[in-house]
């Protein structure tokens, strides 16, 4: 037989039932940060990937052009578009593509009616796409007829260029999923395990993509060493900096380190669109976030002997060795504000 609750006891099950349920309730927060976060890195996705494609216009391009003349109708007719490298004679011009102090060379005699556009292809399909334009548009104006060579092509398993953006991409991917299951092992590994574990796995993914976009797919022609080793400091800098973004920030850290590394470091790395094409804050970054040293260090080693290699390669060294230091730091100044606060 039921027994039926005074009007008292109701209002009291009521009370106790209310008081329980909004106990339980999760905080309004945890329901928020992830919703935000995954809001912010869409947003900075498809703006950087798509908003930087929308109206890319070529910002002071180096181009090499023989002869005095000529090379002051280019800067009077092109203006800020290219910036314009005189040099003495073809030989020279092409010397510089070669070198890749400039994207291409431009030569020819007024008398002739002829020029002659020597490209670098590896530079990028965009950069040289624009360079053809803006030197098409000079010679139509003037009536010349315009012979157009690449002297630096791509290799032949990678006609669009992109192998390059694509290694770059995948291994700051695996950098970041290798740092993330990283920070999930603080409790279980000690830190100079976990260090061990970032050094030793980035060695092994730069030489893993080495061997399949090199001797296996043939789509990057530098040599295996210095790409294996470029690409192990690009693995190991997008590893230690997002360990470092984890361990100081917490949970928004990883995030953090998604938008700088694989969205703005990758967007802006200049391999999709040349880095002179960029916006003038875009180019400003590009060659200084991992993504984009990678490039530069993976496109010089590929197609111009090593050239302009250095220092995209010291900017990756820097990226992997500062992070590591401040996340080794990270212990010592915690016991320090733990003893200053006792």
């Amino acid at each position: 037989m039921a027994t039926r609750l005074g009007p008292a006891a109701e209002a009291d099950l009521t009370t106790a039932t209310a008081t329980s349920s909004s106990a339980t309730a999760p905080p309004a927060r945890l329901w928020l940060q992830p919703t935000v976060i995954a809001l912010v890195v869409v947003a900075a996705f498809i703006g950087c990937y798509v908003g930087l494609q929308r109206n890319p216009q070529p910002h002071r391009v180096p181009v090499a052009v023989a002869g005095q003349e000529l090379s002051g109708e280019i800067s009077q007719v092109l203006g800020d578009s290219v910036d314009v490298h005189p040099v003495a004679d073809a030989a020279s011009g092409r010397a510089e593509v070669e070198r890749r102090d400039v994207v291409a060379a431009l030569s020819g005699r007024a008398a002739s009616g002829r020029l002659r556009l020597e490209v670098g292809g590896a530079n990028g399909q965009s950069t040289t796409t624009a360079v053809k334009s803006l030197i098409g548009t000079y010679a139509h104006g003037s009536g010349q007829r315009l012979t157009t060579v690449d002297v630096v092509p791509f290799a032949r398993f990678d006609s669009r260029g992109l192998a390059g953006f694509y290694m770059a991409f995948g291994v700051t991917l695996a950098g970041f999923v290798l740092a993330q299951n990283v920070l999930g092992l603080a409790n279980h590994l000690h830190l100079r395990h976990r260090f061990w574990l970032l050094s030793g796995a980035s060695v092994a993914i730069g030489i893993v993509a080495t061997v399949i976009a090199g001797p296996i797919l043939g789509a990057v022609p530098a040599p295996v060493m210095p790409l294996a080793f470029a690409l192990t400091l690009l693995a190991a800098a997008a590893a230690f900096t997002t360990k470092l973004l984890g361990t100081y920030l917490g949970p928004v850290g990883v995030p953090v380190a998604t938008l700088l590394l694989l969205t703005v470091g990758n967007s802006t790395s200049g391999a999709a669109i040349g880095p002179d094409l960029l916006p003038s804050a875009a180019h400003a970054v590009s060659a200084l976030l991992p993504p984009g040293a990678a490039v530069r260090a993976v496109t010089g080693l590929s197609y111009f002997h090593g050239a302009q290699a250095v220092q995209p390669l010291a900017t990756l060294a820097l990226w992997a060795v500062i992070a590591a230091i401040l996340v080794g730091l990270r212990p010592r100044l915690r016991r320090r504000r733990t003893r200053v606060a006792t």
